[in-house]
């Protein structure tokens, strides 16, 4: 995995996304040889993780020093822009 790739991860895990969950039943047919005979995919959902935003935050363009000396509400809209930036760049991958 390059460093992209990391981001792009992080970033999707930090919004939470929905991935496809393969499930593959085989059975061995008269020779031995292992035969699928059964493949289930599901939609399943991954809520945002709140660790991987909290990770996003630490490096953001504030350092923590900056960070700990802000108020409630200074907090609060640092984090709206966050999600904000995050959402735009999960739209500009495709991932809506």
């Amino acid at each position: 995995m390059n460093e992209e790739e990391i981001k792009q991860a992080l970033l999707k895990r930090a919004m939470g996304c929905e991935c496809d969950e393969i499930v593959e039943e085989y059975v061995a047919d008269e020779n031995g040889k292992s035969v699928l005979s059964k493949r289930k995919i599901t939609k399943k959902y991954n809520p945002p993780d709140i660790n991987a935003l909290r990770f996003l935050l630490e490096r953001a363009s504030l350092g923590n020093d900056e960070i700990s000396k802000m108020t409630d509400s200074q907090l609060l809209k640092e984090k709206e822009r966050l999600l904000q930036l995050l959402k735009e760049r999960e739209n500009e991958n495709g991932n809506v």
